[in-house]
């Protein structure tokens, strides 16, 4: 009797693995393609037996409001083909009897804060460095101790194709700095940092630099993706004032310098952030103007006051290579980028201000990312 116990648990336990490997095949069904890029357009599809209406938003359209409605057809399967998109990658969504989903026939997958969003890659000159490079380097999860902020924690390392191999080869290192809501696999997942930097130095547009994009959040040990405990940061404490900025210039760079073949001099370091890490990449500055040869804030702005072209003087003295501004004129930190680019002027500090198109989103972001890391280390 225990041994048909046994076989029959056996059995089920079979027959419960198949059944779970078998739902990632369609038996009788045609296989679903979406998104689907033919040409000039685009086809998005989805099977959905018992939806009275579908519809979808893209990335693409004016207002996060707008949709465009599917039609149903043969075996349940809804679609819209529409005219592609400008090349560039897109975040997009079906909206189902009220309902939001991600596209289940798309494995391509972006997280941005809590939110998981479908991808659609539209391919051209402006997004050719956003895919997969031949020769990829390597992406990896760190962990530090923090001392300053009482906690322990996690940051993303981009290393380049090489690093392993090249036992002796010392790099450059770019800080790269998320915005409000993000994490430290908001610049990878979002950004394409990786393939970006994968596609410029394969053609030789940048030089092979280590990337750290640690985590901004200084309540936070890691992504929220890991479900770590929270610490609460009272940020009106005078005592917390820029305690993240803190850390990551006497913890985390001397952290990097340590365990990575990190050439350790302000002429091979720069430090690049969007919104609020944008914020923190002029704090960082103003803190410490004698870390960073190459400064790049996105899309943040700076406030006009007292003591800030004191600060600004001292950046000037330590000396720099590049002052780098990148911003959308739609943006809301559009006028503080106005404002940042005067005090530059003001105390006479040369700069580049790179206006493009659009607001505040990453579109914008990943094609700053692109252009700057051109510029560095050079």
């Amino acid at each position: 009797m225990k041994r048909l116990m046994t076989l029959l648990a056996a059995v089920c336990l079979v027959a419960t693995v198949n059944a779970q490997e078998l739902a990632n095949f369609a038996f009788g069904r045609k296989p679903i393609v979406s998104p689907e890029v033919q040409g000039e357009t685009v086809t998005f599809r989805l099977r959905a037996p018992y939806a009275t209406t579908v519809s979808m938003y893209g990335a693409w359209m004016p207002g996060y409001g707008d949709s465009i409605p599917l039609t149903r057809g043969e075996d349940y399967v809804w679609s819209v083909t529409i005219p592609a998109p400008s090349p560039e990658i897109y975040t997009y969504h079906f909206i189902v009897d009220g309902v939001t989903m991600s596209d289940p026939s798309n494995v391509l997958m972006q997280r941005d804060g809590t939110r998981y969003l479908s991808m659609l890659l539209v391919d051209g000159e402006r997004s050719e460095n956003y895919k997969e490079a031949n020769q990829r380097g390597s992406v990896s999860h760190v962990w530090y101790d923090s001392e300053l902020l009482g906690i322990n924690r996690r940051m993303t390392v981009y290393t380049p194709y090489g690093y392993e191999t090249s036992k002796k080869t010392k790099y450059p290192v770019l800080y790269l700095l998320h915005g409000g809501g993000g994490d430290e696999e908001a610049w990878t997942s979002m950004g394409r940092t990786a393939q970006i930097l994968d596609n410029l130095i394969e053609k030789g547009l940048a030089e092979p630099m280590i990337v750290v994009m640690p985590n901004g959040n200084p309540g936070q040990q890691a992504a929220v993706t890991l479900n770590l405990p929270v610490s609460d940061v009272d940020y009106r404490d005078p005592a917390n004032a820029n305690a993240y900025v803190k850390s990551l210039v006497t913890e985390i760079i001397p952290f990097v310098e340590k365990n990575y073949r990190a050439i350790p001099k302000k002429s091979a370091r720069a430090i690049a952030g969007l919104s609020m890490g944008g914020g923190h990449t002029t704090a960082a500055t103003m803190l410490f103007p004698g870390v960073f040869d190459y400064i790049c804030p996105m899309s943040c702005g700076m406030r006009d006051g007292e003591g800030v072209d004191a600060q600004m003087q001292a950046i000037k003295k330590a000396g720099y290579k590049l002052y780098w501004i990148g911003c959308g004129t739609d943006d809301f930190a559009w006028p503080g980028t106005e404002t940042m680019v005067e005090i530059l002027k003001r105390n006479d500090m040369e700069h580049t201000l790179f206006a493009s198109d659009g607001g505040h989103v990453w579109y914008n972001w990943r094609y700053y990312l692109n252009t700057f890391a051109q510029l560095l280390f050079k």
